[in-house]
C-alpha cells in the first residue's frame, strides 16, 4: 500500500490502522479489497473527509491519498511529507510534530502566584 499525504492546517487528528485491503480511519473501516488491479475509484465515491484525489490499484498495490492534519506546532516533515511505501499492517505511522515549548515570555505572561502567608 502506498499512501500519499496531503498537508492541512487544522486541528483534528488523523488514525489510521491498516489490515489487509482495509483501512480504519479514526474508527471508521473502509474495505478496498473487492477492487481488482487497474480499478481507480473517486474520491467522492468514499464518504469520508480524510480521502482526497483517487484511490487506485495498481500492480496489485492500493495507492490513496490522505489529508494529514497539521497541528500549530507541525514539523517540516509533516508541511512536506513523504509518500509512506509499503504500509505494512497495523497503526500507520504518520510525521510528528515538533515537541510543544513554553517559552520564556508565556512564564514573564502568567508569573507565578505568590504563596498565601
Amino acid at each position: 500500500m502506498k499512501i500519499n499525504l496531503s498537508p492541512q492546517r487544522r486541528d483534528d487528528t488523523l488514525q489510521v490502522s491498516r489490515v489487509g485491503a482495509t483501512l480504519i480511519v479514526n474508527g471508521e473501516a473502509f474495505d478496498f479489497s473487492r477492487m481488482n488491479d487497474g480499478d481507480t475509484l473517486p474520491a467522492s465515491a468514499i464518504k469520508c473527509e480524510w480521502f482526497v484525489n483517487q484511490l487506485d490499484k495498481v500492480g496489485g498495490e492500493l495507492e490513496l491519498t490522505l489529508l494529514l492534519p497539521l497541528p500549530q506546532n507541525y514539523s517540516p516533515a509533516q508541511a512536506f511529507p513523504v509518500p509512506l511505501l509499503d504500509v505494512p499492517d497495523g497503526e500507520v505511522l504518520f510525521p510528528q510534530p515538533l515537541p510543544e515549548v513554553t517559552s520564556a515570555l508565556e512564564a514573564v505572561a502568567s508569573p507565578a502566584q505568590e504563596p498565601e502567608a
